[in-house]
């Protein structure tokens, strides 16, 4: 791959472990996804088991690699301890994690394993 395909992002600022271990991320198993009508990119919503966190819903944008059907049941990660944000009429309670390719497409983080729901990365 080129440089061209794959630019090299400005970093963030320098962070202290402190600030990462803020951050609480989980494992949970996605329940069921459906299509987010009003929103403004195709988007699904979510709804995902974390375990004895309970069932959380979450908006996301992962239509072109995943359908409604293929994504109940994938386990994936988010991160479960930001504020709830209302995103086309649509409250979203954790922000679950994906990186992009390089047109910009997201593929969901996901365990390799069936890591038991709620457990935390670190």
């Amino acid at each position: 791959m080129s440089q061209e395909e794959y630019p090299i992002p400005v970093l963030r600022p320098e962070v202290m472990i402190d600030d990462f271990e803020k951050i609480d991320i989980r494992v949970g198993k996605i329940l069921s996804a459906k299509q987010l009508p009003k929103a403004k990119k195709p988007a699904y919503a979510l709804e995902i088991d974390f375990g004895p966190l309970g069932i959380k819903h979450s908006s996301a944008q992962i239509t072109v690699y995943y359908t409604p059907e293929t994504l109940v049941g994938k386990r994936i990660l988010a991160v479960v301890n930001f504020p709830p944000r209302r995103i086309a009429g649509f409250v979203s309670e954790v922000l679950t994690l994906g990186i992009p390719d390089a047109a910009g497409a997201v593929a969901l983080i996901h365990p390799d394993i069936d890591a038991p729901l709620g457990s935390q990365l670190f």
